[in-house]
């Protein structure tokens, strides 16, 4: 192997990811990794706001996306040795794996939340309309880009294609439960990778990827790490609240601009009053977590007291405190909501955008896209009908938190002792 033709980019997690370019996928891969669209998630942070809460969790989609990428190889080709039917669809899966995130904008899930946006829709128009990503698949094939596209919608023909890029048990949750672990600094997304992946079968019969009963073990502690990352980092309280005050500036913001006081570029301007389906593919592209952190560097002096306080509140960290409200009657968390606003108004905050209840559900496992199957001799099997952990893991959990500002914490706090008590 020349090596003028490889390319090696060095990740934390997974080493040395060498692409061999005088592999014809692989050669379509780095080239796909130098397009421009892909070089923006640099500027995306995995985790958006999170690192308001974990200091280290910086890394971007970019390095995620190599990461799902490498693990995704990994798996594919260790089936396609054992089944060599499944090697003309190599290109097609490894390319949907490295380019699954590309849809992403700024603040990753959390532009979701304030845009009204799916990165899955933007993902499939990427891939489809972007001239330098669509020239390189139709020159290798013309047909590439649906296969492609197909594995997003979970249409492929054969179904482990789709379930090792998007599925309950798939590369990219692997890659970014063990990469969100290791940038935040939490271990509970400490997985047995190797296990994993030697635990994975390709079934020919129903063309599924389904799990070696062995492996059984190492899929619980998956669910049960998917389980603790969810309850402990990706819905800590200071992420709801990080959240929370940066999509009430972008309301805040919304309404300043319809009113013709506040200055935005044309990309922020767009992506602020037009719909999903109207905004044109070149403005979406040009959005990213520089460009949204710049805007609200500006705003934060800006002469509506309400806007700035917000912007100043997110990028100095001086969010809204939180508290746990699951224990009391859903009446009682309504009624508490309801006792704060006077003391907002005494300090002349406004309620709406100081104060809000958030409902977060969870849980470790769902039957999202045919769950995971088991293989048992002869049968197929859902694991939650052979594990009473994932039967455990599958029940929803629900969990309501008030978010309300500093300055009301005594009383906040008292309250809550008097709800406790049963005085309240």
């Amino acid at each position: 192997m020349s090596r003028k033709s490889t390319r090696s980019y060095h990740d934390p997690l997974h080493g040395a990811i060498t692409l061999d370019g005088d592999d014809p996928t692989e050669a379509l891969l780095i080239r796909l990794i130098d397009t421009p669209p892909f070089q923006r998630l640099r500027r995306i942070r995995q985790l958006g706001p999170a690192s308001l809460t974990f200091h280290g969790a910086e890394s971007s989609r970019f390095t995620h996306s190599l990461g799902v990428m490498a693990v995704t190889r990994r798996a594919f080709d260790r089936l396609a040795q054992q089944h060599p039917e499944l090697r003309s669809h190599r290109a097609p899966i490894l390319c949907a794996a490295l380019l699954h995130d590309i849809g992403h904008g700024p603040f990753s899930h959390t532009a979701e939340e304030i845009f009204g946006i799916h990165h899955e829709y933007w993902t499939r128009r990427i891939v489809r309309e972007v001239p330098t990503i669509r020239t390189l698949l139709d020159g290798v094939s013309p047909q590439l880009w649906e296969a492609i596209d197909q594995i997003y919608t979970h249409q492929h023909p054969i179904p482990c294609a789709w379930q090792l890029v998007s599925s309950q048990l798939d590369c990219d949750r692997l890659d970014y439960l063990l990469r969100d672990s290791y940038f935040t600094g939490a271990s509970y997304g400490r997985l047995d990778l190797d296990r994993i992946l030697m635990a994975l079968e390709y079934e020919p019969q129903s063309q599924q990827l389904v799990v070696a009963h062995k492996g059984l073990a190492a899929i619980e502690h998956y669910l049960v790490v998917r389980y603790f990352m969810y309850a402990q980092v990706y819905n800590h309280p200071k992420n709801l609240s990080a959240t929370w005050v940066l999509e009430q500036a972008f309301i805040r913001a919304r309404t300043l601009l319809q009113q013709g006081t506040l200055w935005a570029d044309d990309t922020v301007t767009a992506w602020m009053t037009q719909a999903e389906e109207t905004l044109p593919l070149e403005t979406y592209l040009a959005g990213n977590d520089v460009v949204f952190g710049y805007h609200l560097e500006q705003w934060r002096s800006h002469p509506d007291p309400l806007l700035a306080d917000l912007c100043r509140r997110f990028l100095d960290r001086d969010l809204l405190k939180v508290i746990e409200l699951t224990e009391l009657s859903e009446e009682q968390q309504s009624q508490f909501l309801e006792l704060l606003q006077p003391q907002l108004a005494a300090l002349d905050l406004d309620s709406a955008c100081y104060s809000g209840l958030r409902h977060i559900w969870s849980r470790g496992y769902t039957l999202y896209q045919r769950g995971i199957k088991l293989h048992r001799g002869d049968q197929l099997q859902d694991i939650k009908q052979v594990s009473p952990l994932v039967q455990t893991l599958a029940q929803p959990v629900e969990r309501i938190w008030l978010l309300y500002p500093r300055e009301v914490t005594a009383w906040v706090r008292q309250t809550w002792e008097n709800y406790s008590s049963g005085t309240a």
